[in-house]
């Protein structure tokens, strides 16, 4: 973390404990392995947010699987649709794949994942999310598994960043804001000011 943040001054609420992620995580990667017994799924998580998350569930895993990263551009309104950033570097054609995301928000970004992944023409196509946060869904996108559904709120924390912050914290928390900006402002400058 960077030692110019105040950590004391930005950080708001704690939402989740190191020690309930832990459980929840242990509890999703005990389901996946019980739907996947006697196949080898690929995981694929998203980066950069998905890093921790994606790690920890395949610590957890009790069954085979490989492991692979996407990383995505912002989702474009305009354009409507986000660009591949880094690509697969398995094939993913007849493989039962497990898209594994930080937060999943609108959606938009999840849905049009989904639809280049389908277009490789994998055997099955399921979707992780460590926070699932239904209030600003715009696509109707399945959630497989999810660790947690919250609010619309802005939070830091196990892979959620704000300005590349705070990715590293165990805990989960809101971000203060003592202007008063609202959660959604405070998304867009954080995902504009990202290096």
């Amino acid at each position: 973390m960077s030692r110019n943040i105040d950590v004391d001054t930005r950080l708001g609420q704690r939402v989740f404990t190191r020690g309930e992620i832990e459980t929840r995580v242990r509890e999703i990667a005990i389901a996946i392995a019980e739907d996947y017994r006697d196949r080898r799924p690929i995981l694929i998580g998203i980066l950069r947010g998905a890093v921790y998350f994606t790690v920890d569930i395949t610590r957890q895993l009790a069954i085979p699987f490989d492991l692979d990263f996407m990383s995505l551009s912002n989702f474009k309104m305009g354009l409507q649709k986000a660009e591949i950033e880094k690509d697969l570097n398995e094939p993913v054609y007849n493989r039962h794949v497990i898209i594994v995301e930080d937060i999943v928000d609108t959606g938009l970004t999840l849905n049009f994942l989904i639809k280049v992944i389908e277009s490789r023409r994998p055997a099955s196509i399921k979707t992780c999310a460590f926070l699932d946060c239904r209030e600003r869904r715009i696509a109707d996108v399945p959630i497989d598994y999810a660790c947690f559904q919250i609010p619309d709120v802005f939070v830091v924390g196990y892979g959620l960043d704000f300005r590349g912050n705070f990715r590293n914290l165990y805990d989960v928390f809101t971000l203060h804001d003592p202007s008063g900006r609202n959660t959604q402002i405070l998304k867009q400058t954080g995902k504009r000011n990202q290096p």
